[in-house]
C-alpha cells in the first residue's frame, strides 16, 4: 500500500483517474482518500473497458495455462534462447538474464534488433540513486545484473510496457539500437545520438530523479555505437552493423497495430490494419533479411511479445507458428556466451 499527501492527486475522481492511469500505465490503481492523505492500491486490470480488442478471448485460449485478463501481464515461456510473452515488458528480464550469464562489459558495442509499432522510451517508475535503481513501490533496488530484483519490479508495475528500454540504454551506453517500424508511424531512415538523461517524479517523489532517453537527431548515415536507428527499410536495418552481440526483440505490433491500446480505434485516420496475408509476408521478409546477413550465430537472445490490445489476438496462433517456425529453422541457436 502506497501513501501519498492529499495534495499530489486530485479531489475530482475523473481527473484523479487520468492521473493516475497516466501514471501508472500498465496497472490499474484505487485511490482511497484517509485523514491525512490517499491510500493507493495497484492491480493489474481485469475489467473489459482496459482491454479494446473484441476477440482477446480466443487469443488467450490460445494461450492456454488458465491465463485471463489480469494474469495476461505475467505469461510468459520459454524455449531455449527464445522468450515468448503477451507483455513486452518481459523483454528487460529476458535481457536480464543474458547479462547474468555472459557478463557483457559496459562498453561492449551490444546491438539491439528492435521490431516494433513503438519505441519503448518512456521513463519507468524507477528513482536514479547512487548506487543505482530503486523500485519506490517496494522499496526494492533493481540491478540489471541480477534478473530477480528485474522481475520483482516488472511485478509491481515499476517497469512497463513502453519503458522496458531505458534502464538498459543507462547501463550500456555504447549499445546501437536498429528500430524497425512500418508506415504511418515511421516512412524514412532516421539517424539519432542516444541521451541518458532524467525525468523528475511527480507523484510518489516529487523531484526524485527517474531515468529517461532523449533521442538528438544526426545528420545523414550516423549509425554506431550510441546510436539509434529507426527505419521502415530492411536493408537500412541491418546495414553496417557492428560487431558486437544481439538482441532481437520482436513486438508483433510491428506487423498489425490495429487498436494501439486505443478504444476509440475505429475513428483513426490512418489505421495500420494489414490483413493476416500481409502479416506473414512481412514476417518471411523480416526473418528471411535476418537470414540474408548472417546473424544467426550472433544473436543472444530472441523476444518474441504478443501485445494485447495492439497485435490483433485473432492472429497469435497462425502468427506464432509461422514466426518460430522461421526462427527456429534459420536461426539457430547459440550455445554458451
Amino acid at each position: 500500500m502506497l501513501r501519498i499527501p492529499l495534495n499530489r492527486l486530485p479531489l475530482s475522481a475523473t481527473a484523479r483517474q487520468a492521473e493516475l492511469r497516466d501514471y501508472f500505465c500498465d496497472k490499474d490503481a484505487q485511490a482511497n482518500q484517509t485523514n491525512d492523505g490517499w491510500e493507493l492500491s495497484l492491480a493489474w486490470p481485469d475489467g473489459a473497458e482496459r482491454h479494446v480488442d473484441p476477440n482477446l478471448e480466443q487469443g488467450l485460449v490460445w494461450w492456454g495455462d488458465g491465463v485471463a485478463r489480469p494474469t495476461m501481464a505475467l505469461a510468459q515461456r520459454r524455449s531455449g534462447r527464445i522468450l515468448t510473452s503477451l507483455y513486452d515488458t518481459w523483454t528487460l528480464h529476458s535481457w536480464s538474464e543474458w547479462i547474468a550469464r555472459c557478463r557483457p562489459s559496459a562498453q561492449d558495442g551490444i546491438v539491439i534488433l528492435h521490431v516494433d509499432d513503438h519505441r519503448d522510451l518512456a521513463s519507468p517508475r524507477l528513482f536514479v540513486e547512487e548506487n543505482g535503481f530503486r523500485d519506490p513501490l517496494s522499496g526494492a533496488q533493481v540491478d540489471l545484473t541480477d534478473p530477480d530484483t528485474v522481475r520483482d519490479a516488472i511485478l509491481s508495475g515499476a517497469l512497463g510496457m513502453g519503458s522496458f528500454m531505458t534502464p538498459f540504454l543507462h547501463c550500456y551506453r555504447n549499445a546501437e539500437v536498429r528500430h524497425l517500424c512500418q508506415p504511418p508511424k515511421v516512412t524514412a531512415t532516421t539517424d539519432h545520438r542516444i541521451e541518458a538523461t532524467f525525468e523528475l517524479d511527480t507523484l510518489i517523489k516529487p523531484g526524485a530523479r527517474r531515468p529517461a532517453i532523449r533521442l538528438d537527431p544526426q545528420p545523414g548515415k550516423a549509425a554506431g555505437p550510441g546510436c539509434y536507428r529507426i527505419t521502415p527499410d530492411l536493408k537500412d536495418w541491418l546495414d553496417d552493423l557492428g560487431q558486437g552481440p544481439v538482441l532481437l526483440h520482436i513486438d508483433m505490433d510491428y506487423f498489425n497495430n490495429r487498436y494501439d491500446g486505443d478504444s476509440d480505434w475505429t475513428g483513426r485516420e490512418q489505421l495500420f490494419n494489414p490483413t493476416f496475408e500481409q502479416v506473414a509476408t512481412k514476417i518471411d521478409e523480416t526473418c528471411g533479411a535476418l537470414v540474408s546477413a548472417g546473424l544467426g550465430p550472433r544473436i543472444e537472445d530472441v523476444v518474441i511479445s504478443y501485445s494485447p490490445g495492439f497485435f490483433p489476438a485473432e492472429f497469435w496462433r497462425d502468427a506464432d507458428s509461422r514466426l518460430r517456425g522461421l526462427l527456429w529453422s534459420k536461426l539457430y541457436e547459440r550455445k554458451g556466451c
